[in-house]
C-alpha cells in the first residue's frame, strides 16, 4: 500500500515538471528559418498576385478575396527589412488568424511543423535592432540539430497602428 501512493506522487511531480511541447510552422525568408505558433495558421496557399491598394505601406502587397472575405497580404521580407525576393513556385502565403483579423503573410517557402518543448526555446539575446530581425518580435531561438529556428510572436510583429490599418483594409 505504501508503494502505490509513492508511485502516484512521483508520476504527478514528473507531469508537473514537464510542460507540453508547442507546435510551430517553420518557414524560410532568405537563408533564415522562422517558426510561428501553428495555432495561428489557418491555411497555406500558393502565391497569387494580390490587388494593390493605393497609399498602403510597402510591406502590404494588397488584398485577395478568400472565399468572400477580403484578406490583406503582407510581405514578411519587406516587413522585417530583408532584401526583396523574387516570387517563385515555392513562394507561399500563410493565412493567419490574429485575434479577430485574418491576414496573409508571404514567405519564401514553408519547411515543416516542429514540436518544441519550452526548454528548447532559449531567450533571444538582448540587443538593439541589428540585421533583419527586430528583437521585439522574437520569442526565442531554438536549435534543431544543425538548424537555428527564430521563434516569432506574429502578433507582436505588427504595431498597433499597423493592425489598425490592416483592420481597415480587411
Amino acid at each position: 500500500m505504501i508503494a502505490a501512493p509513492a508511485q502516484t506522487t512521483s508520476r504527478s511531480s514528473t507531469t508537473q515538471a514537464t510542460s507540453p511541447a508547442g507546435e510551430y510552422l517553420t518557414f524560410r525568408l532568405g537563408s533564415e528559418e522562422y517558426g510561428i505558433d501553428i495555432l495561428r495558421v489557418q491555411e497555406i496557399r500558393s502565391y497569387e498576385r494580390p490587388t494593390r491598394l493605393a497609399q498602403s505601406p510597402d510591406f502590404i502587397k494588397g488584398v485577395i478575396d478568400l472565399r468572400g472575405r477580403i484578406v490583406p497580404i503582407l510581405d514578411l521580407r519587406l516587413k522585417l527589412g530583408c532584401p526583396e525576393a523574387n516570387y517563385t513556385d515555392f513562394t507561399v502565403v500563410i493565412i493567419l488568424d490574429i485575434g479577430d483579423t485574418v491576414i496573409g503573410a508571404v514567405v519564401d517557402a514553408v519547411a515543416d511543423v516542429v514540436s518544441l518543448a519550452p526548454e528548447l526555446i532559449k531567450p533571444a539575446p538582448q540587443f538593439e535592432r541589428q540585421g533583419n530581425v527586430d528583437p521585439a518580435f522574437v520569442t526565442g531561438i531554438a536549435s534543431l540539430g544543425d538548424r537555428m529556428l527564430i521563434v516569432m510572436d506574429i502578433e507582436a510583429l505588427l504595431s498597433s497602428d499597423e493592425m489598425g490599418l490592416i483592420k481597415q483594409v480587411a
